[in-house]
């Protein structure tokens, strides 16, 4: 069993139980593309056989995010999580409005303390629960879009982000009220979309038996955005660089009519750079 489950994660259990349950489901490895925090809910695609061999293809895809954040108070974990430490006004939809742009784009964000980023081959987390002094190192992330729907409470407001993978939610919260000049919190956190998989087409997992699970497995090449590469020479499926007339990039590599893996051209050649059958 190979392909792709769009699973719609609830809240309160971890993308790690969802992806052992569907190992269990279907009796084969199983991985997610891109975890989700317990408290958030929302687009889950797990790999089921082969098809986790597909990482790093997705892991810098597109996602959309609905998320509030509450100002006026913030929290260590910057989520709901945390105990609240209260400080700071509300600012209004002008003001808010105004300081999106400055978070769009290419962004240096500094990860949130509770996180999983190392510092000295010690989890953040781990750190920030022992009560240790230390700073995590600023990433590049990329946001698409930062919009502002709704407010949503007396001290609240709804957002939809578009950004790259890797992007923090909770410390756009964290920055965004910084600019404003006072706190914030990621009070709630939904994934619309991940890549090609949206909500729309989600399945949640207490839906899921053994006996209908494959009713759900979407098969992988139809998730992956390549052309097929079209005839090439035989040698190509025993690890042999062929040449080629196709342009340089990335296509769907079959074998006597059957989906093999993916297939990098690169200057008039062509390989088989992933197995997945």
């Amino acid at each position: 069993m190979t392909g792709f489950i769009n699973i719609f994660k609830e809240e309160g259990v971890s993308s790690a139980y969802v992806t052992n349950r569907i190992k269990w489901l279907c009796r084969t490895p199983a991985g997610h593309m891109g975890t989700l925090d317990p408290l958030a809910s929302g687009v889950l695609p797990v790999g089921v056989g082969n098809a986790t061999r597909l990482f790093d293809y997705f892991s810098g895809k597109i996602k959309t995010y609905r998320a509030r954040f509450r100002f006026g108070v913030t929290t260590e974990t910057l989520d709901r999580e945390g105990d609240q430490v209260f400080g700071g006004t509300i600012p209004s939809m002008e003001e808010i409005q105004d300081a999106l742009p400055r978070l769009t784009g290419d962004l240096e964000q500094i990860p949130p303390k509770y996180s999983a980023k190392s510092v000295n081959g010690k989890r953040g987390y781990e750190l920030a629960r022992a009560g240790a002094d230390f700073v995590l190192t600023p990433k590049k992330v990329h946001v698409e879009r930062l919009s502002l729907l709704e407010q949503t409470g007396a001290d609240e407001f709804s957002f939809e982000i578009v950004c790259g993978g890797g992007t923090y939610i909770r410390a756009l919260a964290r920055d965004l009220a910084q600019l404003l000049g006072t706190n914030a919190y990621m009070s709630a956190l939904v994934r619309t979309r991940s890549g090609i998989f949206g909500e729309e087409t989600a399945v949640r997992l207490s839906d899921l038996t053994r006996e209908n699970i494959e009713e759900f497995l979407i098969p992988t090449e139809s998730v992956l955005p390549y052309p097929v590469l079209g005839e090439t020479d035989a040698r190509i499926f025993n690890g042999v660089c062929v040449p080629c007339v196709n342009e340089d990039g990335r296509y769907k590599l079959y074998r006597d009519g059957v989906f093999y893996g993916i297939a990098k051209a690169e200057n008039g050649f062509v390989r088989a750079e992933k197995k997945l059958c």
